[in-house]
């Protein structure tokens, strides 16, 4: 079991988000995030939604939108890529009214038959990076939210949206994904590998927050060599469906 962490269940810390992020009157329950900032941006050209709300870091500030969907208010934004990173910007989304999320990106194939053309929705994740260790006690894995992952079952099912339901691999070093460590995940039945949902299901988990994530599969891990496939698009030849998706998993919830 990795862990490198001393887990404190003490909800108030010396700085919370509170501390730093305002509370919105009127932000919506519902939140929508993804890693892509090519879809955001398709997205904000074809509905012009305003920003609600800025989320800022040393590496610049990221507008938080007011998207709507069938009559229902949610705030959009991007998720910076690694585990600290996206859990600091969930923190804040809470902080500031979110009571609902839904997170979606691209990652790393490490079982090519059972995710070819199928979204993956994470059962659990490999707790392979150091966040999560202070959100949730220690263990190797932590398990998604039983009642989302139903909720998106059903609807995807109801739909006929292709998908798989398994473990994914959380890791914060994509260049050390080395070929004894992807055997390693792919006997424990690991789906896809990828950088954040650990810590983003132990960020929810902590706050109370009903959260689902899913994936699409980029580049593919599950051969000889290694195949980037289309993974610099990160998704965006099919943003607007993934999207779509993610609206109505959120106003599921």
């Amino acid at each position: 079991m990795l862990f490198f962490g001393d887990y404190d269940s003490e909800k108030t810390a010396f700085v919370n988000p509170c501390d730093t992020t305002e509370k919105i009157d009127g932000f919506p329950a519902v939140a929508v995030s993804t890693f892509s900032a090519d879809i955001i941006d398709d997205y904000v050209k074809e509905h012009k939604p305003p920003v609600i709300a800025r989320l800022y870091t040393a590496n610049g500030s990221l507008p938080v939108y007011l998207a709507e969907y069938k009559g229902e208010k949610i705030a959009l934004f991007l998720s910076r890529v690694g585990a600290p990173a996206c859990a600091a910007g969930l923190e804040e989304i809470i902080a500031m009214g979110a009571r609902k999320i839904v997170l979606f990106g691209c990652c790393g194939v490490l079982n090519e038959a059972a995710t070819k053309g199928k979204i993956i929705l994470p059962s659990s994740a490999v707790r392979d990076e150091g966040t999560s260790q202070y959100y949730f006690p220690p263990g190797e894995e932590i398990a998604a939210d039983e009642k989302c992952l139903r909720t998106a079952e059903e609807f995807f099912r109801a739909r006929g949206v292709p998908f798989v339901t398994g473990k994914v691999w959380t890791s914060d070093a994509i260049y050390r994904e080395t070929p004894g460590l992807i055997a390693k995940r792919k006997e424990q039945g690991c789906l896809g590998v990828e950088m954040e949902c650990a810590a983003a299901t132990a960020v929810a988990k902590f706050r109370n927050i009903p959260f689902l994530q899913f994936l699409f599969g980029a580049d593919n891990l599950d051969c000889a060599e290694y195949d980037m496939r289309d993974l610099t698009l990160y998704g965006r030849n099919a943003g607007g469906v993934y999207m779509t998706l993610a609206f109505e998993c959120g106003i599921r919830l």
